[in-house]
């Protein structure tokens, strides 16, 4: 595959969460015309009910180029609109927002994932195709949002409420609004294919370099299991500088995030004004430590399946715990109690002993040290 198709984006929680959140400080008015909206669940046939009233947002980045000016196209070496032509999808997150809307999480969807693809129309537009084993990636290049929301909820059993789609422009704009974002890497990046140099250590990134850094997979040995997780991290960034007093008091950069956001992303018809001005008074108060990151459990990274090459298995026990968390809006950290130790004094046995939350998803929070999570 060329370097041009390998180029991947972040579309991410904290751009969800903030675009909805921030509504309760300034009303979206007219401005909510310019978003692209399309229907985005058209021909998805048996569906999953929604059981807890919690919310569940597909966002997916794109890899259009629409947009671009020549020079960015130079400066990013993606190439052309014409020469990327054709859907692709390589970053994808499931984003729940609890009923209360108290909490959010983000399961990242690996691209490589091996998933049952539906039933489908085929390119002509007539043919049915039987339903097939395929990489979740292939699932929005054969059908767009569709058919890649009918293949995640057959094999999540989650219900979509609605879909959130960014492409290239939308994310180095949202970036370039927000005044660049801080990125750390704990060891020095040379990777040729996405063409990002850096030095080890903390960098505030502009959007054409964020692409880059969010894009990259070559220069650690983890592939995309490490840019994940260096995605995540960047969520966390985005999330804590976009809810900044720095950007929410600052009339000029939260209407230029607010043009970025709402100009350069596409959602389903369903998501309206009215809904998302009152879910974003509802989220008003989501602080950063309330909004945990995570991929979905794995148990092979690097299989493969015949005809499909290298494939990341989901791992069968702990994948459908967590989507059963999801589905039932329950917390995704069990809570152990420990007992008291029996040689403890009297006085301190009546103390009550301090619970523990149990990370066994390997979730991590929008407010980590951003130098602090990635192991290479």
């Amino acid at each position: 595959m060329s370097a041009p198709r390998r180029v991947k984006i972040v579309t991410t929680l904290s751009l969800a969460v903030v675009f909805i959140a921030a509504a309760t400080w300034i009303g979206l008015g007219q401005a909510f015309s310019s978003i692209h909206t399309f229907d985005a669940f058209k021909g998805v046939g048996s569906r999953p009910s929604n059981i807890s009233g919690a919310l569940n947002f597909l966002v997916v980045g794109s890899d259009s180029r629409e947009g671009l000016t020549a020079a960015q196209e130079k400066a990013l070496m993606v190439g052309s609109t014409k020469s990327a032509a054709g859907g692709r999808s390589d970053t994808m997150f499931i984003v729940h927002i609890s009923k209360d809307r108290s909490k959010a999480v983000l399961v990242s969807l690996p691209r490589d994932s091996l998933v049952t693809v539906p039933e489908h129309i085929g390119f002509d537009g007539k043919t049915m195709v039987s339903a097939t084993k395929a990489k979740l990636n292939a699932a929005f290049a054969w059908g767009g949002a569709p058919l890649l929301i009918n293949t995640i909820e057959q094999s999540t059993n989650i219900h979509i409420d609605h879909y959130i789609e960014i492409n290239f422009l939308g994310f180095t704009s949202i970036v370039d609004a927000l005044g660049g974002i801080q990125v750390c890497s704990k060891v020095a990046i040379n990777d040729p294919k996405s063409h990002l140099v850096m030095a080890a250590g903390y960098h505030i990134l502009d959007g054409i370099e964020a692409l880059k850094y969010v894009r990259t997979r070559d220069f650690d040995g983890l592939g995309d299991i490490g840019r994940m997780q260096r995605q995540q991290q960047f969520m966390g960034s985005v999330l804590r500088k976009a809810t900044s007093a720095g950007v929410l008091l600052n009339p000029v950069k939260l209407l230029n995030f607010f043009n970025a956001v709402l100009s350069t992303i596409k959602t389903d018809s369903g998501l309206n004004q009215n809904d998302m001005i009152s879910l974003g008074q509802q989220m008003s108060k989501l602080s950063a430590k309330k909004v945990a990151t995570l991929t979905i459990p794995l148990s092979n990274s690097n299989g493969s399946y015949p005809g499909l090459g290298s494939v990341v298995i989901w791992d069968p026990v702990k994948s459908v715990d967590l989507f059963n968390r999801l589905i039932n809006d329950r917390d995704i950290y069990d809570v152990a109690t420990p007992s008291p130790s029996p040689s403890a004094s009297k006085a301190s046995a009546k103390a009550s002993p301090s619970p523990t939350a149990i990370n066994k998803f390997n979730t991590i929070t929008a407010a980590d040290n951003p130098c602090g999570k990635i192991h290479y």
